[in-house]
């Protein structure tokens, strides 16, 4: 059995990042950035108003000082002309500083009407003036390859001109189950079965990460069918499986992918749950074979299907992030296999985080999985730990479960 670590790292090995595809500004949201946004313009792209007021020289702008009003600007509608000795042009927030003036009193520190303008307050040399190229200059680099766009990248890419963005294509990711046991929602469930929830569960984790979630039907404990349905999968950017990874008599993913091609990178991992974790290429797609119980399909999730759709997006694919706890238990010392105790958080009196594990841990208990707020996690061979002992956990939140 391989570490959490090393499985990780071979996973990621198996995986390239999508190619570039064009959209709309507005559709770019949530989007992986392909390449940089330059800026195509200079912004502002001229000495602005930054507030309603009057723009004259500086020399001029002494208290008590009239001066003659001739002209105005609203935004959009420069003054063709130049300010002199003795004069002024009504200004708005926004409008461009005609050629002559050096300063800008703002209309509440005046006196005016439509021929003069009286000054209550001193003027200062670049006062309330947006110089042009304050934000930004044409040829600039604002956003980097790689960036997940909010609202703010949206905004500043459209005040750069850009009206369309160059970004990833969303990886598509197909998902089969397999078992004679279980059927879908809402479907007859077979004698002695159960409702899949893991198809959905994963199609919904794989969404929130930034992949296209295909659910391919349940393909039932037999080789051909089996192989028939990955088949379905051969445009896929990535095939992820549940259940039948291992290698008993009825864990059949194996043996049927294989008469398809499969090479196997690894299947065992010492974790818990999820030591039945598979990866490796069906030709040319990348292969993820998860556990069949719930609570381990989604662990593993957290640990290498967020970490690949990250891969295969362009976006940064370390380990899920950990914060310290304190335990509210006393832990037992632990086995040869990293363990991932599903708990619930809660801010202590210093305003730090205590976490509680939930005294069952069995991986089929999805409910309790759904009640966690993180994962406690526990190194191989952990000894003991006393009540109140510092550990680390991945908060479920974090990294979108």
């Amino acid at each position: 059995m391989i570490s959490v670590g090393e499985a990780r790292e071979r996973i990621l090995a198996l995986l390239a990042p999508t190619g570039a595809e064009i959209v709309p500004l507005a559709a770019a949201a949530g989007r992986v950035l392909a390449e940089p946004v330059v800026a195509r313009l200079t912004q502002p792209p001229h000495d602005v108003s930054a507030m309603d007021g009057f723009a004259l020289r500086a020399a001029d702008g002494v208290a008590g000082m009239r001066l003659r009003v001739i002209g105005a600007a609203p935004a959009g509608h420069p003054f063709a002309g130049t300010v002199g000795p003795g004069e002024a042009v009504r200004l708005f927030t926004g409008s461009v500083v005609p050629a002559g003036a050096d300063a800008i009193v703002i209309q509440e520190d005046t006196e005016h009407d439509d021929a003069s303008v009286t000054l209550r307050e001193a003027a200062r040399p670049g006062r309330h003036i947006r110089r042009a190229g304050q934000d930004f200059a044409a040829g600039e680099t604002l956003l980097a390859a790689g960036r997940v766009l909010g609202a703010r990248d949206i905004g500043l890419a459209a005040a750069a001109n850009h009206p369309w963005l160059a970004v990833r294509r969303r990886p598509v990711v197909a998902v089969l189950a397999t078992g004679d046991e279980i059927a879908m929602p809402g479907e007859p469930i077979p004698p002695g079965g159960i409702v899949s929830s893991n198809s959905h569960a994963l199609a919904a984790y794989i969404r929130a990460a930034g992949g296209e979630a295909v659910i391919l039907p349940v393909a039932p404990d037999d080789r051909a069918a089996i192989g028939a349905a990955a088949a379905a999968a051969a445009r896929a950017d990535l095939l992820v499986t549940t259940g039948g990874a291992s290698v008993g008599a009825h864990d059949l993913v194996q043996a049927g992918l294989a008469e398809r091609g499969l090479d196997v990178d690894f299947w065992k991992i010492a974790m818990r749950p999820g030591k039945p974790l598979m990866a490796g290429m069906l030709g040319g797609v990348p292969v993820l074979g998860l556990p069949g119980n719930p609570v381990s399909a989604l662990v593993c999730a957290v640990l290498f299907l967020g970490p690949a759709i990250a891969r295969l997006t362009g976006r940064p694919d370390e380990a899920p992030p950990t914060e310290p706890a304190r335990c509210t238990v006393a832990l037992a010392a632990n086995d040869h296999r990293a363990d991932h105790l599903r708990a619930t958080l809660a801010r202590d009196e210093a305003g730090g985080w205590s976490v509680t594990p939930f005294p069952v841990q069995d991986s089929a208990m999805l409910s309790r999985l759904a009640q966690a707020d993180a994962l406690l996690l526990r190194a191989p061979d952990a000894p003991a730990e006393p009540e109140g002992a510092m550990v680390r956990v991945i908060r479920l939140d974090s990294c979108g479960m």
